[in-house]
């Protein structure tokens, strides 16, 4: 069995000896009973990661930090998900399973389909809630580079911002498939970057569908059947880094 790992966003250095965050140490201490002198691993999600051991005084929990350990668990790309807001706590799924698959970002879309619409206070608290999402899943996946995880925004705001690498969009009527439309990432130099979009429940609007033609964004199917959108946008990924090799 695997040590326990926590994502730990304090500076961290070889042979430290650091007090852990209080919601870390009741985690560790309080909830896994773990206990002092137990092995344990700390990431600050900006990659690497490193072994150490727990120790206790009183009801603060330290960790004494071994070596550096450069390990990573990224893929060779950089895929990014498009997620049109989907209702309820779908996209708490959408998130927890993005980071799984690799992805290295999630850009939550307020569509004009969306039901959930986000405002003020309750927008602040849904966001700080998906980053906690994306930083538990780190710890269990084994990834040591933290999930990035975006106030939700329209499809026009984000189309707005600088282009990154092949930009896809799923839709059932769409004449190129998935397969054919990443034969434009293969044998690439670099670090290779994909962005696929999926609309909320009912899909993207006409107007949206526009927006994304006109900014360059290619729209492809992806067999057939009609998947909801917290299974559609997953699907791809694990699809789109199985074809390419990721």
């Amino acid at each position: 069995m695997s040590d326990p790992r926590f994502f730990c966003d304090v500076p961290l250095a070889p042979g430290a000896r650091i007090a852990l965050p209080d919601a870390l140490a009741h985690h560790a201490l309080r909830v896994l009973r773990l206990r002092a002198g137990e092995a344990i691993v700390l990431f600050d999600g900006k990659g690497g990661e490193y072994p150490a051991v727990l120790e206790t005084e009183g009801k603060t929990g330290y960790a004494q930090l071994g070596p550096f350990n450069p390990r990573e668990a990224e893929p060779a790309g950089r895929i990014t998900l498009v997620q049109g807001l989907p209702s309820g706590d779908k996209m708490d799924w959408v998130i927890e399973k993005a980071v799984e698959l690799g992805a290295v970002r999630v850009v939550p879309v307020a569509a004009q389909r969306s039901v959930l619409q986000l405002t003020g206070p309750r927008l602040e608290k849904r966001v700080a809630h998906w980053q906690r999402i994306a930083q538990s899943a780190s710890e269990q996946c084994g990834r040591n580079r933290l999930m990035n995880v975006d106030a939700p925004q329209t499809l026009a705001q984000w189309l707005e911002q600088p282009a990154e690498g092949l930009r896809l969009l799923c839709h059932p009527d769409a004449d190129d498939d998935l397969a054919g439309a990443l034969a434009a990432l293969r044998n690439q130099d670099g670090t290779p970057a994909l962005t696929l979009l999926v609309g909320p429940e009912g899909g993207w609007s006409d107007k949206e569908l526009d927006q994304a033609r006109a900014a360059g964004v290619q729209s492809v199917r992806f067999g057939p059947r009609v998947l909801r959108t917290e299974t559609a946008g997953l699907a791809l990924i694990a699809a789109a880094a199985a074809l390419l090799g990721w």
